[in-house]
């Protein structure tokens, strides 16, 4: 398994603000590999699915809750705040949108929903610092819902990359036109069945950014 790496788009480790306690709030490629986290069967499917439902621009982060058979349960947008890149800000702004949209699953021995992260940013699909702390971020929100942590996925202007996979595609990308979910969609758009508990009150829900 390799990775690229990039410089961060979104901090300096020079700057003032960059602390160590910042630096250390972020997870490397190799210890995100190391994590165990979950494949998904269709990545494709769920980076369209979500990307339809929520037209992602570049610095916008969506959050999703799978179920045990890949359904989407509920999902959240927002924009990512502009200041640096520190894993416990991005846990946080997480874990409220998550509140949001679906109950806590603390109460459970293991968890059976797995919580995805698909953001969209500018630069390629080469790692970056700022990467490293939406992966800190997202693994602390899960712990703290009661959720498994699932896949991180970039999308930027080159198509989509499940980091740690070496998974991803050419569409969608960054600046695709946004697609309507109520159209007959090519190759893997996300369904949500009707008969999934609540599914459809959660998106609803959650379809404001």
């Amino acid at each position: 398994m390799t990775f690229g790496f990039a410089p961060s788009t979104a901090t300096s480790i020079d700057s003032p603000d960059h602390s160590a306690s910042s630096l250390a709030r972020m997870l490397q490629p190799t210890e995100w590999a190391a994590a165990g986290i979950p494949l998904l069967r269709s990545p494709r499917e769920i980076v369209s699915g979500l990307h339809a439902r929520h037209h992602p621009t570049p610095a916008t982060a969506v959050v999703a809750v799978l179920d045990q058979e890949e359904r989407l349960t509920a999902s959240a947008s927002f924009a990512r705040r502009p200041v640096p890149a520190d894993g416990w800000e991005f846990r946080n702004a997480l874990l409220s949108h998550l509140r949001r949209v679906i109950p806590h699953d603390l109460r459970r021995r293991t968890p059976v929903r797995t919580a995805v992260l698909l953001y969209c940013r500018e630069g390629d699909e080469r790692w970056t610092e700022e990467d490293g702390a939406w992966m800190w971020g997202l693994r602390d929100a899960c712990t703290l819902h009661g959720l498994r942590c699932g896949a991180y996925i970039t999308l930027t202007k080159g198509g989509w990359q499940v980091l740690g996979e070496g998974r991803g595609g050419r569409r969608p990308h960054s600046a695709s036109p946004p697609s309507d979910l109520a159209d007959p969609a090519p190759e893997g758009l996300l369904a949500v069945p009707r008969g999934a508990g609540g599914a459809p009150e959660a998106l609803r829900r959650s379809a404001a950014r």
